[in-house]
């Protein structure tokens, strides 16, 4: 090997619950970009959840627990990649604040946090994407997700990402930036105020016209897609992966599918 090249940079993909159990398809696309986008790309079998379900309800003895197993599963990587700003932001963001007191664990959270990316914000901040090989027949409208806008910073990466691909149209709701009503937990200690969120939302996806609504993580996705059937609506919910790695088989949220 010529010592002048570079060598492809290790990734880990954190998948994510709901990707693993519910939309593999997800994963698959995952890696599909990262490896097209020249780099290596490794699933360890040993990761767990993020932990931040226990974080939100104030469980920080086992959020910890957990974290600390993400970490030395994690941080032999160059980077750590995540389809979904929910869970990077876990990383990136709480995991430093779990561990500012811990001598033992703290320079480890802080280096794992710093080299942890949502998928898009990857592919473009760090890679430096500008060419994909995708096409998609359809107009689209892209919802951004709370922890991916507000924590992780992602909002023109996949707009930049969806302008390389070919036979789409993007059509912005007035209210692409509201919160869905998901926010994880939330749903579930709060499921009117929820539902009259995903109303708001399922409206504005409505007003667009669009047939597609795409997104970057699966929890508001699968919210989105909920409302959307038991409204009557046949918009197609797909993550954004899916369309950008050319993957779009699988049936669209919503619809049962099955393990590649």
């Amino acid at each position: 090997m010529s010592e002048n090249l570079i060598p492809a940079p290790s990734v880990g993909l954190f998948a994510t619950c709901l990707v693993d159990l519910t939309r593999p398809s997800v994963g698959f696309a995952t890696a599909k970009l990262l490896e097209d986008a020249g780099c290596r790309v490794t699933v360890p079998g040993a990761q767990s959840c993020c932990g931040q379900p226990a974080y939100n309800s104030g469980d920080n003895a086992d959020a910890r627990t957990i974290a600390e197993k993400v970490i030395k599963v994690f941080e032999g990587f160059d980077y750590v990649v995540a389809p979904s700003g929910s869970c990077a932001g876990m990383i990136r963001h709480h995991y430093p604040v779990l561990f500012e007191t811990d001598p033992e664990w703290s320079d480890r959270a802080r280096t794992l946090a710093d080299k942890t990316f949502e998928l898009t914000s990857f592919l473009v901040d760090v890679m430096k994407i500008d060419t994909l090989a995708a096409d998609y027949d359809g107009v689209v409208t892209y919802h951004d997700s709370c922890s991916g806008l507000r924590e992780m910073g992602v909002q023109e990466q996949p707009r930049k990402l969806l302008s390389q691909v070919s036979g789409m149209a993007l059509k912005e709701g007035a209210e692409r930036e509201v919160c869905c009503g998901f926010g994880g937990l939330f749903c579930v200690k709060y499921p009117d105020i929820s539902g009259q969120m995903v109303d708001a939302k399922v409206d504005d996806i409505l007003a667009t016209g669009a047939d597609t609504v795409l997104a970057g993580d699966l929890g508001c996705l699968m919210n989105i897609a909920g409302r959307l059937q038991r409204r009557g609506s046949e918009v197609c919910v797909r993550h954004i992966a899916e369309v950008l790695a050319n993957m779009t088989s699988a049936p669209p949220l919503g619809e049962p599918q099955e393990k590649p």
